[in-house]
């Protein structure tokens, strides 16, 4: 049965999920084996890996907020590219401590998706960082800090840069419209729960990482990946 999304979409509409997802048992998100599961406004935890779960308070709201927010990330990143008739989009693959990747489940199935990497295109005036941090925001609820660039991938309309990022602050439950759920998935699943082709190079791109690279991720803060 259906039921309302707790956030309306970008025009004040009332967003129905057909096939809503069910959360999981509080303890998944404490075992690094099992695939935890949070609905929109569903229960969480207190914490997690010495991060507590709790709303972004001060979400940059403006352009030169967003700009500000993102100075901080130190690394560089090659020259971004587009190929003519291709729309520019960026998105991050945010890792936990305990290996597991936040994946989220677009609202309905959205361009066929039944989970995928938080990402979206890149709006006039904006940037590729900027892009990348605030939609996954929207789209997780998450408050991230980027760390290196991943991958560049191509599909159908969209040109992507993939970014790098660790959890900070923020908390899943507070989802936008565009998704269902938000997983923290093991490495080991991901093949099976992304579905589209474009997200299974990011993948083998974050794979090529190894364990030593993620494990660097959260203890260097200008981590320069070597893939």
């Amino acid at each position: 049965m259906p039921i309302e999304h707790p956030c309306k979409n970008e025009d004040g509409e009332t967003v129905y999920i057909r096939r809503p997802h069910l959360p999981s048992p509080l303890s998944d998100w404490h075992d690094a084996n099992r695939i935890a599961t949070v609905v929109p406004a569903g229960p969480m935890p207190l914490h997690l890996n010495g991060i507590a779960f709790r709303s972004w308070e001060d979400v940059p709201l403006s352009e030169a907020q967003w700009r500000a927010y993102v100075a901080t990330a130190r690394f560089t990143e090659p020259t971004f590219e587009v190929p003519i008739g291709k729309l520019p989009a960026a998105g991050a693959v945010v890792l936990e401590p305990d290996g597991r990747v936040w994946i989220v489940a677009p609202s309905n199935q959205f361009a066929g998706n039944l989970a995928t990497f938080p990402k979206g295109h890149v709006d006039r005036g904006s940037a590729l960082r900027e892009t990348a941090v605030r939609e996954c925001f929207e789209e997780s609820g998450l408050q991230i800090e980027l760390v290196a660039h991943l991958i560049d991938t191509t599909r159908s309309k969209t040109h992507n840069r993939y970014y790098v990022a660790r959890r900070i602050g923020g908390t899943p439950a507070d989802m936008g419209w565009e998704s269902q759920a938000v997983h923290l998935a093991p490495l080991a699943t991901l093949e099976d729960l992304l579905n589209n082709p474009g997200d299974h190079l990011v993948l083998k791109a974050l794979v090529a990482l190894g364990e030593t690279g993620m494990k660097r991720i959260f203890h260097d803060r200008a981590f320069e990946p070597m893939i």
